[in-house]
């Protein structure tokens, strides 16, 4: 039985994570988790695991409040209260379900402490890339994926890895796919928050209408399988059915192919890999005739350009492309600025920056922050 540390269980990947543990109840028991703000959530949790110990929330307050409620527990609080979770909690596994920057030094912090981490927060790796590669390359911890797309490449690799040409990562295309470049000046989030074909969180759906999604995932490709840039493709696929391929020299496929459910990644992550499955070959995906498929426009998406700044260049552009876009996404979920904007003030910011190499944990900390007040401060203007 693998224990489990679930970072942020209230959000959309967090409740499916608790679905597929629910299902698997001799394969894994939960003994802490997060929940930030979202409190309401802990007592239906504790009900369906009663094995829990350890619980971390955002404010103290909530804390003492739950800590009187549930006095057997350990509460803990804040970011801080996250890494303490991580290490005291002991857990086999870490799942970061986190959304954002706040994810990082939980995924850093589980690593070094040599637990297998079931990665779904992107920002790690597209902000902290190079740091969790030294971490995995000094023989500490374990990463697995969470994201289909690249549970997906993960298995397909697993399965042949020789003689690849590319990695392709399909897109949906988000809420707008079929709107012209014109027609996005007046859209609303009430429109970017319906997405054609995944559940997810307002955040990654916002990320999904932009492309700023896809232009982590290709980040998160590069690191997970060390793959170059010019090795790693996008195409758009409508219907969501083929989660990723592998393409190889003989010019073949091989792919992953199935309903857009999330419970499915997460399975593959919490087995690591172990659970069977089936990729399928073909010479040509477009003899999928049900399924519909595109190209990538740079011009109509253009900020999946700076996945190749992020991964070539490196340094602090992953802190200043990740940090700009929570602000900009905000700002736009709360009306302050339109959808194109959140383009306009990621690539001033982008732009605008000195890359520093090399940088430490308390450098993109600290990039992260000053970041974040140059694009309120954009946004103001």
């Amino acid at each position: 039985m693998i224990s489990i540390c679930l970072l942020g269980a209230s959000g959309s990947i967090g409740n499916q994570t608790l679905d597929v543990m629910k299902r698997h109840p001799l394969d894994f028991i939960l003994t802490a988790f997060s929940v930030g703000h979202q409190v309401n959530k802990i007592p239906s949790i504790l009900k369906s695991f009663p094995s829990v110990r350890m619980i971390c929330v955002q404010e103290e307050k909530a804390a003492e409040k739950y800590h009187k409620l549930f006095p057997h527990l350990h509460f803990f609080h804040g970011d801080q209260g996250l890494t303490s979770l991580i290490k005291e909690s002991q857990a086999d596994m870490v799942v970061n379900a986190l959304v954002g920057f706040v994810g990082l030094v939980p995924s850093i912090t589980a690593l070094e402490n040599n637990r297998v981490l079931a990665l779904a927060n992107k920002e790690s790796l597209v902000v902290g890339g190079e740091l969790i590669k030294n971490i995995l390359a000094s023989g500490k911890g374990k990463l697995i994926p969470i994201d289909s797309e690249h549970v997906a490449l993960a298995k397909c690799l697993a399965v042949d890895s020789s003689n690849v040409k590319n990695l392709i990562i399909t897109a949906s295309g988000g809420s707008f796919r079929n709107l012209s470049r014109k027609e996005l000046k007046t859209v609303t989030a009430e429109q970017a928050l319906n997405h054609p074909t995944w559940k997810m969180g307002p955040k990654i759906t916002i990320d999904s209408a932009s492309m700023m999604n896809k232009t982590f995932e290709i980040i998160e490709a590069h690191y997970l399988f060390n793959f170059p840039y010019k090795k790693i493709k996008v195409i758009i696929h409508s219907e969501s059915m083929i989660h990723s391929m592998v393409q190889y020299n003989d010019g073949t496929y091989r792919m992953d192919i199935g309903k857009p459910d999330m419970c499915v990644p997460i399975a593959y992550a919490l087995y690591q890999g172990l659970l069977p499955y089936k990729t399928y070959v073909c010479s040509d995906y477009h003899d999928f005739t049900s399924y519909h498929f595109s190209e990538l426009s740079l011009k109509r998406f253009p900020v999946v350009k700076w996945a190749k700044k992020v991964i070539e260049e490196k340094g602090t552009y992953g802190t200043v492309l990740n940090a700009s876009n929570e602000v900009a996404v905000s700002a736009f979920l709360k009306g302050k600025i339109s959808f194109l904007d959140i383009e306009n003030v990621v690539s001033s910011i982008m732009k605008n920056h000195i890359n520093i190499i090399n940088p430490t944990l308390v450098d993109i900390l600290r990039v992260d922050q000053e970041i974040r007040q140059k694009a309120l401060k954009f946004i103001e203007k």
